[in-house]
């Protein structure tokens, strides 16, 4: 597996690259993903909501 491993901030182009590292969880419906969002919101996680 590859990963891109940029310097602590890379220039690309006129925008600065700061490396984001996450974890995608695969839920099985709206109700499970809001479920899972409260109750790692509740442990401290910074969190995004994605529908794919």
């Amino acid at each position: 597996m590859f990963f891109f491993a940029p310097d602590k901030n890379t220039i690309m182009g006129k925008y600065t690259y700061k490396p984001q590292f996450g974890v995608i969880v695969i839920c099985a419906d709206e109700n499970e993903q809001k479920a899972v969002f409260e109750r790692l919101q509740k442990k401290g996680f910074t969190l995004k909501i994605v529908n794919v």
